[in-house]
């Protein structure tokens, strides 16, 4: 048998912090056994379980690997603004007047990812 994804892990300065917002993001919860100065954080989410951990080391450059949201329940433009309501930015637009297009945010310790258009636009 084949290995299989059991999460995506992603380092951070702040586990807990970090893993509160993607649970936020993701509508999802921390696991629990986590809480505030825990080296680790795991964030179980329909589709995605994402374990944040607590490294030295500050990010320098662009994610090699980044993640891709597609709204399910709203517009894209509406994740968007509730995303960067939760403390994510906007580094780049890739909306067209078509409505096709993505939005790249980054989290609140600079990780990239991606909001694409949904079922509602």
């Amino acid at each position: 048998m084949a290995s299989s994804v059991r999460h995506t892990t992603i380092d951070c300065s702040d586990a807990y912090r970090l893993g509160t917002f993607w649970a936020a993001v993701l509508d999802g919860s921390l696991a629990e056994d986590d809480f505030p100065g825990d080296p680790e954080a795991l964030v179980r989410a329909d589709g995605a379980a994402l374990l944040f951990v607590t490294v030295p080391d500050a990010k320098t450059v662009k994610n090699r690997v980044h993640l891709d949201l597609q709204p399910q329940d709203r517009p894209r433009d509406a994740e968007v603004a509730r995303i960067a309501d939760l403390g994510a930015t906007v580094v780049a637009d890739h909306r067209r007047p078509d409505g096709t297009g993505w939005v790249t945010m980054a989290d609140p310790e600079g990780n990239e990812f991606c909001v694409e258009r949904g079922p509602l636009g």
